[in-house]
């Protein structure tokens, strides 16, 4: 993979378009991308690497995915945010343009919308000699570019921009953190979703194994219920030894002793069924006996009663006779009784109609009275015509109050358009003023919207220096008191390290042994050998003072670095803040806030205002409208009131006649028909009364002659004998039930051996009775005896089994939990075969971190002049597992120790040869696909100029095969030694990129 171009628009600190040629850079080599802190030199990755993959790394990908948070604050508002990156894959040059979503100002009106996000990806045909678009989806052109590269976002993040401060935790990092990271680059989920599959697995094979043993319990316990004291069975939980024979054995004792049972009880329930059919023949025998003694008293006495109400029978059944008669009369009883009832209805009616006549026709007969009505209904006929016109007549008062109403409301409607239009002209100008005013202030709202923002950051930036200004002189004191330490320290030891040269003689001396040579001299006799004075210096205390001259150093260094960074914050606080004092900043900041606030409530009112001036239009035109209609329905009127009036004078004379002495036609004809269906309803009962008046003759004549027939002297007499049904029911019912009891009676009385129960002597049902109770008792606790026993050997034989075929059941899947858990504890690390206790992903990850340090080393050795190499190891570290352990082997003592013992300038090359490393094995794993530029992100402030020489050295030798490497870094010597650079300055309207070195 190798960068062409470069274009970043509104993107970060970039608030306008900025390129960069990555062709001109890499020709070089090696090219330096530096600037000051803030500046965005890692945006220029974040760039490339949202261009490749549409998301920038790490933590600074967190609310940034939906693209909002990408924008440039230095932007123009219509400016959009655009990174567009030409870049050579696979042989394949390509350009990959994205837009991220954007909040952008509307085209009309007032406020903001949102443009979805925009992605192109092209391709340079050669043979055409253009461009060819070849996607426009995000998720195409994602899934193109990881294909191509091999590498998801993360590995090309640790890969191509190698972020140094990642390798520094991963060299101090325990064996958890390190395969974290290793498993991200090497995607070893695979491997650690086996383990989980075959953990899972375990533990479904051992509850399935736990079910089934917890079942076989279970039947165990059921069956040492239904046993009772004949099954025993010792203490046993899941999972135990051999629990499938001891179950299995007690269930084979239990189902004899119960067969052996279950014969005892068969013979005592023969026996019982014996002794029960005896005492239930008795029993029977001593009930009939009984029965038949009862049965023959109760006849005796039901005799008795018969005899005693004989008399009352004999009266019942003349009683009948009678009625018999009586019901021939009944027929003429009923029709002379309902044409009485008609005669008097009559009769009442035709009083009622009399009476409500006039005196002159009270007395006419029926002919006249027809007559009086016919004359009547006659004169009604004629006043029809009359009726109409008289409603007509109410007709045409109702239209012209009508009028009269719309009049006056035409006069309302007038008068008040007249009113509301005199002051339109007033309101019109009124709402205008209003909506001029509340443009102004949205004019000035928005002018004032620009400053907030500048103002704000000034504000901050004059509270920065005021605070660092503080901790500037604190700084400088620190400073000046390390190193007047660090030239004290450094004098004791010079001073330490004189007065241990002057004393060296009585150093070595103390060394001298009689008889064997001097180390300085060779002489094999010393007779006069130098003593040590007081306050002699030994070589551990000037090895103490040197240290603590190295220690002062150090402290010195650090606070100068200090000073310095407090010194760049305030210039640059100061660059921002200028001079004015931060009270008089907060005073002209909330100013511009009220100003502001204020001149958004008032724009505010620019809406409601249009509103009502567009509501005060409308209603204008309404009423002028109105005005109009009213004066066309006034000419209206008039033309059709005076048509109305001379309508009226016509009916009202016609009416007038027909009248006559009555207040209207109506009460005129409501008159003539009440009179007429008087006449007619009196006529009609007059008629009915002398027809109900024969009838009731007649029906007298046919009673008489139909009592005398039946034999009744009187028609009373027969209507005294008839009877009412349910007088009849009664006594048919006494009768025939008289019958029936006396022919009972004598067929019980007439039974042979009810007679011949009678004579023998009462029988003792009682103690048949307790006598049967008693076998029959003995029967059901035999038989429920008997059947216990056959339940409980069929719940045996049942349950023993289940339990025999769910043991059967149980072997495959026991032998199934054994492999599967060995293999789960071998691949967990907690197997016994597994000594390292390594698990299968650390096992995959250990072998790829002995690559990576392989190839890390072959840099490694370069950088540290054959000193470090970089061992992985297996050993367990602590009670955790082996397998990521990672040692320097230090060759000028020859020991191996932990890499958190380097120092921090170590610490840096041994990271940057491991991420060098690893970039070649991640490389090889995504299938070889070269890498022709990388970056290398900070850390090499803490080299000093031999290292830093070595570093660059290794770096520049990345550079074969024509291969480039970018250096991220605001170390002021890089300058020096790398010509060609990528620049970064930062100014209050943005950042911009300067290119130098690159011809």
């Amino acid at each position: 993979m190798r960068l062409h171009r470069l274009d970043i628009t509104a993107f970060g600190p970039f608030g306008t378009t900025q390129s960069v040629d990555f062709d001109a850079l890499s020709a070089a080599g090696l090219f330096l991308l530096h600037g000051p802190t803030g500046a965005g030199k890692t945006s220029v990755l974040d760039a490339v690497c949202y261009a490749l993959y549409g998301s920038v790394p790490g933590a600074r990908q967190s609310g940034a995915g939906q693209g909002m948070n990408l924008r440039s604050d230095h932007a123009e508002p219509r400016t959009r945010t655009e990174i567009r990156l030409e870049l050579t894959i696979a042989q394949r040059r390509l350009e990959v343009t994205r837009q991220p979503p954007w909040e952008r100002p509307k085209l009309r009106g007032k406020g903001t919308t949102v443009d979805k996000a925009q992605t192109w990806l092209r391709e340079y045909d050669a043979a055409a000699g253009a461009w060819r678009d070849l996607s426009r989806s995000h998720q195409e052109i994602g899934v193109e570019f990881e294909q191509l590269l091999g590498m998801s976002r993360e590995q090309f993040c640790q890969v191509v921009l190698l972020p140094q401060g990642d390798f520094a935790r991963f060299l101090r990092a325990d064996a958890e953190a390190r395969g974290r990271l290793l498993g991200r680059l090497f995607d070893t989920q695979r491997f650690a979703d086996v383990e989980k599959r075959l953990a899972e697995r375990r533990r479904a094979a051992e509850t399935r194994v736990r079910e089934g043993d917890t079942a076989l319990l279970a039947d165990a316990h059921r069956m040492q219920q239904e046993a009772g004291g004949a099954m025993e069975l010792p203490e046993l939980a899941p999972g135990d030894p051999g629990l499938a024979e001891t179950v299995l054995g007690a269930a084979a004792i239990a189902r004899s002793t119960a067969r052996e049972r279950l014969a005892v009880a068969h013979s005592r329930l023969t026996a019982a069924e014996s002794a029960h059919a005896v005492a239930r023949r008795a029993l029977d025998g001593v009930r009939e006996l009984t029965r038949l003694q009862s049965r023959f008293a109760e006849a005796r006495r039901r005799a008795e009663r018969l005899q005693e109400r004989a008399d009352e029978h004999r009266a019942d059944r003349e009683r009948m006779e009678r009625s018999r008669r009586a019901e021939a009369v009944a027929p003429a009883l009923a029709l002379r009784e309902e044409a009485e009832r008609e005669h008097r209805g009559a009769d009442a009616a035709e009083a009622r109609a009399r009476g409500a006549l006039p005196a002159p026709l009270a007395d006419a007969d029926a002919s006249g009275l027809a007559a009086a009505a016919r004359r009547a209904a006659e004169e009604l006929g004629g006043l029809d015509a009359a009726r109409r016109a008289e409603q007509r007549l109410a007709g045409l008062t109702s239209q012209r109050a009508g009028l009269d109403r719309q009049e006056r409301a035409d006069e309302d409607v007038l008068r008040e358009a007249e009113a509301w239009l005199e002051g339109w002209d007033e309101t019109r100008t009124a709402l205008q003023t209003r909506i001029d005013a509340a443009h102004e202030a949205a004019t000035r709202a928005e002018q004032l919207d620009v400053q907030r923002e500048p103002m704000r950051r000034r504000l901050a930036a004059a509270r920065t220096r005021d605070a660092l200004t503080a901790d500037l002189e604190a700084a400088g004191q620190q400073a000046r008191d390390a190193e007047q330490r660090a030239l004290d320290a450094r004098a004791h030891w010079l001073d330490l390290k004189e007065q241990r040269l002057d004393g060296i003689a009585a150093e070595l001396a103390a060394r001298l042994t009689a008889g064997e040579p001097c180390a300085v001299c060779g002489a094999t006799e010393h007779p006069a050998p130098a003593r040590k004075v007081a306050g002699h210096v030994d070589r551990a205390a000037e090895e103490r003072a040197h240290a603590a001259s190295q220690e002062a150093d150090r402290h010195r260094t650090e606070a100068e670095r200090h000073l310095a960074t407090v010194r760049a914050d305030l210039a640059a606080a100061t660059a921002e803040a200028g001079d004015t004092p931060t009270g008089r900043l907060v005073a002209e900041a909330d100013a511009l806030e009220r100003e502001y606030a204020h001149s958004r409530r008032a724009a505010s009112a620019l809406h409601a205002a249009h509103e009502e001036l567009r509501g005060a239009e409308q209603e204008r035109e309404r009423r002028l409208a109105d005005r109009q209609q009213a004066a066309v329905r006034a000419a209206s009127r008039l033309t059709r009131r005076e048509a109305l009036e001379r309508e009226q004078i016509e009916l009202e004379a016609e009416l007038a006649e027909a009248r006559g002495s009555a207040d209207s036609v109506a009460a005129r004809a409501a008159q003539l028909e009440r009179r007429a269906a008087l006449l007619t309803g009196a006529a009609e009962a007059v008629r009915a009364a002398e027809d109900t008046a024969q009838r009731l003759k007649a029906a007298d004549a046919r009673l008489a002659d139909a009592a005398y027939r039946a034999g009744f002297a009187t028609p009373q007499e027969a209507a005294a004998a008839l009877l009412t049904d349910a007088a009849h029911r009664e006594l048919q019912h006494r009768l025939d039930a008289r019958q029936s009891e006396e022919a009972a009676v004598r067929a019980v009385l007439a039974e042979a051996d009810t007679a011949a129960a009678a004579q023998l002597p009462p029988a003792d049902p009682a103690a048949a009775e307790r006598a049967a109770a008693e076998a029959e008792r003995r029967l059901r606790e035999a038989a429920s005896a008997r059947d216990a026993a056959a339940r409980c050997c069929a719940e045996l034989d049942r349950l023993s089994a289940r339990a025999t075929e769910a043991v059967r059941r149980l072997a495959p899947l026991r032998a199934e939990y054994d492999r599967v858990a060995r293999l789960a504890a071998l691949t967990a690390g907690t197997s016994a075969d597994n000594e390292r206790k390594m698990r299968l992903e650390s096992y995959v990850l250990a072998a790829r971190l002995e690559q990576v340090a392989a190839a890390a080393t072959a840099r490694l050795q370069r950088m540290s002049s054959g000193r470090y190499t970089l061992v992985h190891s297996d050993d367990r570290s602590g009670r955790g597992r082996s397998g990521l352990g990672l040692h320097v082997v230090d060759a000028w003592t020859g020991r191996e120790r932990d890499t958190a013992t380097l120092s921090g300038g170590e610490t840096f090359f041994a990271s940057l040869a491991l991420a060098l490393g690893l970039a070649d094995v991640v490389t090889d794993e995504a299938g070889g696909v070269r890498l022709d530029t990388l970056f290398i992100d900070e850390g090499f402030g803490s080299l000093d100029d031999q290292t830093l020489d070595e570093v660059l050295d290794v770096l520049d030798g990345l550079r074969e095969r024509d291969r480039s490497v970018g250096i991220v870094s605001h170390v002021a010597d890089l300058r020096r030694r790398v010509h060609a650079q990528l620049e970064v300055v930062k100014g209050r309207s943005g950042s911009t990129l300067r290119q130098r070195g690159t011809g």
